[in-house]
C-alpha cells in the first residue's frame, strides 16, 4: 500500500471521514434558518427575499465552479491536502463574515464576500474528495457508498438548523454574528478530523472477492464499475455530457429553490390560509428543519442503493419525474401543515437522490478514473441551477406577490428533465471498450 493508503486499515473508515466532512460543507443548506433574521425590517440587516437569495446563490455558484478547479487538484495531489484546505477555507469564511459584521462594506457586501464567494469555495474544495475517494475504494458499492458519502451533506441542513435555532437556541441568544463565528471554528476543526480517512487506495485496488466482470446481485445488468477512464476534454465532446448536465441543471434549480425560500414561502402561505405569523413561522421552520433535512439526507442513501439494482438511468427517470409533478403542486400544498410537511419531504428526497445519481452516472458514463475531475464538470450545473432558482422564485414573489409561477416553472423543467434522461444512452466510446455494459446502458435498454 502507499503511505496514505496504508492510515486506512477498514475502507469503511473513509466512510466515517466522508461524513465528517460533508456534514459540515452542508451547512449551505441551513441558510434558510437565517433569513427570518436578515430579512427582519426591524432588525440590523433588513434584507430583501431577493438579497438573502443572491447570498445563497452565490454561494452555490462558487461552490461548484471551484469543484472543477479541486477536481484536477485531487487527482494530483490526492484527497487530503484538498479537503483539509477546502475546511479551512470555509470556515475562515463564516468566521470573517461574524467578525467583520457591517465593518469594511456593509452587511450584504461582507456576507456576499465571506458567506458567498469565500465559504462557497471552501465548500467547493472539500466535497468532491469524499465523493471520488469513495468510489475508488468500493468499486463494488458505487450507489450506495456515494449516497452515503454525501448523505453528511443533507443531514448536515437539519444538524446545523437545529443548534441555530430551536435546539441550540444560538441564534435567538447569541444573534447572527456570533453563530457564523462559532460555526466557522466548528467548521475547520471538525474537517480536518475528517481528512485524517480521506487518502485514496492503493493503484489497481479491488475489494476482497469482488470481481468487476462479474454482475451485481439483484443489479439488471453486468457492469463494469471501473469504466474505461474518459478525461475531461473527451468528455466535453459528447451529448452524454450535456444530457446529464442539463438534467442536473433542472434538478439543482427546483430543489435550491426550495430550500432557499421554503421558511419565506411557508409563511407566506399558511398566513393566507389563516395562521398567525408565529404559527407559520414554526410550522415552516419544521418543515426545512426536520422534513427536509431528513429526506434530503435519506434520499442520498436510498436513491443511491435503489439505482445500484435497477439501473442509474431508471433511477433518474423516475426521480426528475415525481419532482415535476411535486413541485408543480406544491404551491397549493403550502398552506396546509401536512401537505406543506408531505411536499417537503418528497423534494428533499428526490433532491438529495440527484447528488447519489449524478455522480455515479458520470462514473458509469466515463468511468471512475478521473470521476473526480468529470464530475467537477457535470457540478458546474448545480451552480447554474442555484443561481436561478431561488432568485427566480423569490424576485417573482418580491415583484408580482406570489410564488406559484416559481414553482410550476421548476416543475416542468423536472418533466423536461425526466425525458432527457429517457433518450439517454452510453457514448460510443464505452459501449465499444467493454464487453460488460454498465449499469446505464441495461436500464436504457431495458426502458426502450
Amino acid at each position: 500500500m502507499t503511505t496514505g493508503s496504508s492510515r486506512v486499515k477498514n475502507r469503511w473508515l473513509v466512510v466515517v471521514g466522508a461524513v465528517l466532512i460533508q456534514l459540515c460543507l452542508g451547512a449551505i443548506y441551513a441558510w434558510s434558518v437565517f433569513t427570518p433574521y436578515l430579512t427582519d425590517p426591524a432588525g440590523p440587516f433588513a434584507f430583501t427575499r431577493t438579497q438573502t437569495q443572491v447570498i445563497f446563490s452565490i454561494s452555490l455558484l462558487s461552490f461548484a465552479i471551484t469543484m472543477i478547479l479541486a477536481g484536477r487538484w485531487q487527482a494530483r495531489s490526492g484527497p487530503t491536502i484538498v479537503a483539509l484546505t477546502g475546511g479551512i477555507v470555509m470556515g475562515a469564511g463564516y468566521a470573517l463574515a461574524g467578525l467583520l459584521g457591517d465593518a469594511l462594506f456593509g452587511h450584504f457586501i461582507n456576507q456576499i464576500l465571506f458567506i458567498g464567494l469565500v465559504a462557497g469555495i471552501g465548500i467547493g474544495l472539500g466535497y468532491v474528495c469524499p465523493i471520488a475517494c469513495g468510489m475508488k475504494w468500493f468499486p463494488d458499492k458505487k450507489g450506495l457508498i456515494t449516497g452515503l458519502a454525501v448523505a453528511g451533506f443533507g443531514f448536515g441542513a437539519l444538524f446545523w438548523i437545529q443548534i441555530a435555532g430551536d435546539l441550540g437556541g444560538l441564534l435567538a441568544n447569541f444573534g447572527v454574528q456570533t453563530v457564523f463565528l462559532i460555526y466557522g471554528i466548528a467548521f475547520a476543526v471538525i474537517i480536518a478530523i475528517g481528512t485524517l480517512w480521506m487518502v485514496n487506495p492503493p493503484d489497481g485496488y479491488c475489494p476482497p472477492g469482488w470481481d468487476p466482470n462479474c454482475p451485481v446481485p439483484g443489479a439488471p445488468t453486468s457492469p463494469t464499475r471501473s469504466g474505461p477512464g474518459i478525461r475531461a476534454g473527451e468528455m466535453l465532446r459528447t451529448p452524454q455530457f450535456y444530457g446529464i448536465w442539463v438534467m442536473f441543471l433542472f434538478a439543482a434549480m427546483a430543489g435550491l429553490l426550495v430550500i432557499g425560500n421554503i421558511v419565506l414561502f411557508g409563511i407566506d402561505a399558511l398566513q393566507e390560509s389563516g395562521y398567525t405569523l408565529a404559527e407559520a413561522t414554526a410550522i415552516s421552520g419544521l418543515a426545512m428543519a426536520v422534513f427536509y433535512a431528513l429526506a434530503n439526507g435519506g434520499g442520498r442513501i436510498a436513491w443511491g442503493a435503489i439505482s445500484d439494482r435497477i439501473g442509474r438511468k431508471t433511477s433518474l427517470i423516475i426521480n426528475c419525474a415525481t419532482q415535476g409533478l411535486i413541485m408543480i403542486a406544491f404551491f397549493w400544498m403550502g398552506g396546509i401543515p401536512v401537505l406543506l410537511y408531505l411536499g417537503t419531504t418528497i423534494i428533499g428526497f428526490n433532491y438529495g437522490g440527484s447528488f447519489a445519481l449524478f455522480p455515479t452516472i458520470t462514473g458509469d458514463l466515463f468511468g471512475t478514473e478521473h470521476v473526480g475531475e468529470n464530475y467537477g464538470w457535470v457540478f458546474t450545473s448545480y451552480g447554474v441551477g442555484g443561481v436561478i432558482g431561488p432568485i427566480m422564485a423569490a424576485g417573482i414573489r418580491d415583484s408580482l406577490g406570489s410564488w406559484l409561477a416559481g414553482f410550476v416553472i421548476a416543475g416542468v423543467a423536472c418533466l423536461i428533465a425526466a425525458v432527457i434522461g429517457w433518450r439517454l444512452a452510453p457514448p460510443r466510446e464505452v459501449t465499444e471498450a467493454s464487453p460488460a455494459r454498465s449499469s446505464l446502458s441495461g436500464a436504457s435498454e431495458s426502458s426502450r
